[in-house]
């Protein structure tokens, strides 16, 4: 009775452990991280590098309708953390030239704003013109056309 009883408790143990684990992530295989994206732009910008100065561009971001309950609270006149994902960018160096420039004297690229990333996700903060259902009216962002949005966070 009384191994039976040791051999429960180090189940117990072991039950808790794995819990422990779930909770913590310690577990986590981070060779591996997956993103669902949120929506997508839409705007008049097609080819990465085309635009310079995208302060006045207004885009779209079609949010997907069933995430419309995650929008409550963002109001017109707010500015919003977009980010996405460079879906036209291949490669990466570590060093390059600002905005391509080669006259420019290289930079590293995380002090750099360049879709040649390790990880080819893009930040902008942007002002937040309208909303219209699943629809946000933006000025401001330097994504492409059909770029997936990872996320939106209020600034």
């Amino acid at each position: 009775m009384m191994a039976q009883l040791d051999d429960l408790e180090e189940k117990l143990r072991q039950a808790i452990a794995e819990g422990d684990k779930e909770q913590t992530g310690q577990d986590f295989d981070q060779s591996v991280i997956q993103f669902h994206p949120i929506g997508y732009v839409e705007n008049e910008f097609f080819a990465p590098g085309g635009l310079r100065d995208c302060t006045a561009l207004e885009s779209r971001l079609i949010i997907d309708p069933s995430l419309v309950a995650g929008l409550q609270g963002l109001e017109a006149g707010q500015h919003i953390l977009v980010l996405f994902y460079f879906h036209r960018s291949a490669g990466y160096d570590l060093s390059q030239h600002p905005c391509g420039n080669p006259d420019r004297p290289k930079r590293g690229v995380f002090t750099l704003r360049s879709p040649h990333r390790p990880n080819p996700i893009g930040a902008t903060v942007v002002e937040l013109l309208a909303i219209d259902g699943n629809v946000l009216c933006v000025r401001g962002l330097d994504a492409c056309n059909g770029s997936p949005i990872l996320d939106l966070k209020l600034e």
